[in-house]
């Protein structure tokens, strides 16, 4: 269906893909992997024609009809998120106005004259219509938006009032609604709770067509795709299976080369050891001359890449008391809309409490109340003694001086620090050469999140409340973000929709689920394991 042909492309001085060809047929679901700035969103953008290849050709079947969502979303407003969604259904949607237009046309008196190929376009278009299951389209969109976590009365609310996150929805809601013959998503998950993101694993294993997907949630390429393609100094390499084989099989090959170079070093070493050593003898000449063409005509192994992997050993946190954070028959609305009503909850030191609750059960609010950016309207949440709170949400990162620099905002943070110390933390968390020269304003919002985190970190609290601290976190800040925490010595209350980050760092969990509150000892694998659920709602 899809096919790239000895593809090159670059950005500047940046090579992104040297004679690279690649082929995805209906059915493959492609999960497409490799560092940040490799070219993974370069691809998707050369297939759907957005930029166009230095050289080699890229080709698609004849009438292949693509699905492209990407992160750049656009304005959405002067609709409803359901007109939104069924308005970029593609050719279903243009479809739907023209038989609208075709109606109003025979309607109109004065077009009585055209009736007669009116009536025959009408027919045209409807059986069209019709083949592309359009009158059950409202219907469909509904069910996608419910599954991306729309209740029924946003579904009909105008899109201006949507923050960022939900128009980034709406926008993956009508892609969804296409039913294209391919569909390329470019990080899908960034903004999806688990209970979205848990449907649409279940929706892209339905989906009969080609699937080209980037994420950096594990569980979720795990979940969806049969292959992955690695991009990476401008090579492709395709490995059949999921996330995790690939990752074995990628250490594996890495080891392997290793060997395989260490082999040849030590061969030339010796032949070149020979060489030195009998050059000047007549008697040898002959042999010194024939290892000297050998070497010479040799196709050498080149050194192998070596993923760096920057790590940064977090000082331990201070002690706190036993009892970090008690809450005691909290009451919290929102207009007419109850959060909690008589909410009870004692955590202690060591516990690591992951809350789950569906889209509105309060998970965010609570967070809120113990860092006490919000205040309960009736009970009491009281902090513990020789407690010291980190919090991260993602307004922290607007509080960034966008003027200076990564750096910078590093060393303001801890003025008796060295810079090689701060230095190796921007490095640990992706900042590495001119990167930490970038100023604040232009850093993405991963980026940003990044800076926030490791500037908490530094530093460490002993009780950390974290609100989606992975979102927009690349696979290898997560799990070096994981490794730090696991040996995290303080206590913690955080909200996710990463699994691996949920089941590495819980030891405890809350459900929230409309209205009832209920605790479970043990972490999030537990959790999964006596609930029947992998979050609120959604079955295993």
């Amino acid at each position: 269906m899809i096919h790239l042909d000895g593809v090159s492309t670059h950005h500047g001085r940046q090579i992104l893909l040297l004679d690279v060809s690649l082929a995805v047929f209906a059915g493959e679901r492609v999960g497409l992997v490799g560092p940040n700035g490799s070219g993974k969103s370069t691809i998707f953008r050369l297939i759907v024609g957005e930029e166009h290849p230095d050289g080699g050709q890229i080709s698609t079947d004849r009438g292949l009809v693509i699905g492209y969502f990407s992160q750049d979303v656009g304005e959405l407003q002067g609709r409803t998120v359901l007109e939104e969604t069924v308005a970029g259904a593609g050719e279903v949607a243009v479809l739907a106005g023209q038989l609208h237009e075709l109606e109003q046309a025979m309607a109109d008196p004065d077009r009585v004259h055209e009736i007669d190929l009116l009536v025959e376009r009408y027919g045209e278009a409807q059986a069209r219509f019709e083949a592309l299951d359009g009158y059950s389209l409202k219907a469909r969109a509904r069910a996608i938006l419910a599954g991306l976590g729309f209740r029924p009365a946003a579904v009909d609310a105008d899109t201006s009032n949507l923050s960022g996150g939900w128009k980034m929805r709406v926008a993956l809601a009508r892609i969804l609604l296409m039913r294209p013959d391919a569909l390329l998503l470019d990080e899908p998950t960034n903004h999806l709770d688990i209970e979205s993101i848990i449907w649409l694993e279940q929706f892209l294993r339905e989906f009969r067509g080609a699937l080209i997907i980037t994420s950096h949630d594990r569980a979720f390429l795990n979940r969806v795709v049969t292959r992955i393609v690695e991009i990476d100094a401008g090579e492709l390499r395709t490995f059949s299976g999921d996330y995790d084989f690939y990752e074995a099989q990628r250490d594996l090959l890495g080891v392997q080369a290793e060997a395989q170079f260490a082999r040849q070093e030590a061969m030339l070493a010796k032949e070149r050891a020979f060489i030195e050593r009998f050059k000047a003898r007549a008697s040898h000449a002959a042999q010194v001359q024939s290892r000297q063409k050998k070497l010479e005509k040799m196709d050498l192994i080149q050194p192998p890449k070596r993923r760096k992997a920057v790590r940064f050993n977090f000082r331990p946190p201070p002690r706190s008391g036993e009892d970090v954070v008690k809450i005691e028959g909290v009451h919290k609305s929102y207009g007419d809309l109850q959060v909690y009503g008589g909410f009870d909850l004692l955590l202690r030191r060591g516990e690591r409490w992951c809350v789950m609750g569906i889209n509105g059960a309060g998970k965010s609010t609570l967070l809120k109340l113990v860092a006490g950016t919000t205040e309960p309207d009736a009970g009491s949440v009281t902090v513990g003694a020789s407690v010291k709170m980190g919090y991260f949400a993602q307004h922290a990162m607007e509080q960034l001086d966008p003027t200076i620099t990564v750096v910078e905002t590093l060393r303001r943070a801890f003025p008796t620090a060295s810079i090689g110390n701060m230095l190796s933390l921007a490095g640990a968390f992706g900042f590495s050469g001119d990167e930490v020269e970038k100023t604040c304003r232009v850093l993405s919002g991963g980026e940003k999140a990044r800076l926030v985190i490791a500037r908490m970190l530094y530093d460490p609290p002993n009780f950390l409340v974290l609100d989606e601290p992975t979102n927009h976190l690349d696979m290898a800040t997560k799990e070096m973000l994981v490794q730090s925490l696991s040996s995290y010595e303080g206590s913690m209350l955080f909200v996710s929709h990463d699994r691996a980050f949920l089941t590495a760092l819980s030891n405890r969990v809350l459900e929230l689920d409309d209205g009832s509150v209920q605790q479970y000892s043990g972490g999030y694998t537990e959790y999964v394991q006596r609930s029947g659920r992998e979050a609120p709602g959604v079955s295993r």
